[in-house]
């Protein structure tokens, strides 16, 4: 049986409208889905998540803090100061200890040794000439006086004995510098203290001034510190402070011991040093050292981290919550140390500082406030 005709035709226009109906019907109901989220409150008006933290009191005693390095009291290099040679023996390593005299490291001077027996020879071959000479200008000297040689022949023997004696004293001196060159092949420690370097080993050459070892004497440590000139009154001698060891974290207590008169002129800064004894010698000197000197009187203040809070020049700007809306509060500055501000009691003890999002606040603006982690945390520890 045959189908229709005009059926076909019909049946896809009618697929047509379907699929238009059902495309209709599925973007409405997207249009309307769309339209319930929409949040229909202005930005402004939501309240604004915040985090704080709280205000405490506290004592704030005003201070100042300096970098300082400990130096030992004295300290050498040794070396060779008058002679080039070769290293012959480095006896000791970084860390030994030492006494005063005794040899450190010897250099190979057999030239110098041999030169100054050759000298000392020559030094008493001229030595017996000038003798003769002396004894014979005596005698020529004698028989002037008694009229049998002439005048010109005494004057000539006496000149011969001074030439002979001048020719002494030079090979003398020249004899002299031949020991100390000698001598300078030994090297000795300048004083009882510990090897702090070594920085040349047997076989190696050495000119004047060479340093081989380095002698350090740590029983006084004295640490230097340059402050700014504006403090010169502050550093006085006798001043109290107290010093933390970077290397090793001590804390230690002393007196400012001397004080420069006169500011570096390219620093502006102002030179003073500090005494420590350290007879055990534990304190390792070329370190760092963190000085602190309280100034003036403790006084009452609230601290709050510096993260959470605007500082300009003596002033500080935080926003506190009240309710749900944080207001910007204005209050002098007392000063700051180890991450925390200290400001004015105008700010009462206990408020609610924010400390995340306060760059987006201005004062008025509505907030939803919670305490951060850490502060959460601190409350409920035992």
């Amino acid at each position: 049986m045959g189908m229709p005709e005009g059926w076909h035709g019909r049946s896809v226009q009618a697929f047509i409208v379907g699929a238009l109906v059902l495309l209709l019907a599925a973007g409405a109901a997207l249009v309307r889905r769309a339209g319930e989220r929409t949040n229909k409150i202005a930005l402004d008006e939501s309240p604004k998540l915040v985090s704080f933290v709280t205000a405490r009191a506290a004592t704030y005693q005003p201070s100042r803090s300096y970098i300082g390095t400990l130096q030992a009291r004295a300290e050498a290099n040794v070396g060779p100061q008058l002679i080039a040679a070769y290293v012959d023996t480095v006896l000791f390593r970084p860390g030994a200890r030492v006494k005063r005299g005794q040899i450190l490291a010897t250099l190979d001077c057999r030239n110098a040794s041999t030169e100054s027996r050759a000298t000392a020879m020559k030094v008493r071959e001229i030595a017996a000439r000038e003798q003769a000479l002396e004894d014979q200008s005596s005698r020529y000297q004698s028989l002037l006086d008694g009229g049998f040689v002439a005048q010109n022949e005494a004057e000539q023997e006496l000149a011969k004995s001074q030439e002979q004696e001048a020719r002494l004293l030079s090979e003398q001196a020249q004899l002299a510098n031949s020991s100390l060159q000698v001598d300078d092949c030994v090297l000795r420690a300048p004083f009882d203290g510990e090897i702090a370097t070594r920085t040349l080993d047997p076989g190696a050459f050495v000119h004047p001034g060479t340093p081989i070892l380095s002698v350090v004497d740590r029983g006084k440590v004295i640490v230097m510190v340059d402050s700014p000139e504006k403090d010169f009154e502050l550093v006085a001698p006798g001043t109290r402070v107290t010093l933390t060891v970077v290397a090793t974290g001590q804390k230690l207590e002393s007196v400012i011991a001397r004080r420069a008169p006169k500011a570096d002129p390219s620093t502006r800064t102002i030179h003073f040093e500090i005494d420590l004894l350290d007879p055990n010698r534990e304190l390792p000197v070329g370190t760092t050292a963190s000085v602190h000197i309280d100034v003036g009187k403790p006084v009452a203040a609230v601290r709050v981290p510096l993260y959470a809070a605007a500082v300009k020049d003596d002033e500080v700007t935080v926003f506190v919550v009240d309710g749900d809306v944080a207001r910007q509060k204005t209050v002098p500055l007392e000063g700051e140390a180890d991450g925390q501000i200290f400001v004015d009691t105008k700010l009462a003890a206990g408020s609610e500082v924010v400390s995340q999002g306060r760059e987006l606040l201005s004062d008025g603006d509505r907030v939803s406030a919670s305490p951060e982690i850490q502060e959460v945390e601190t409350r409920g520890a035992p």
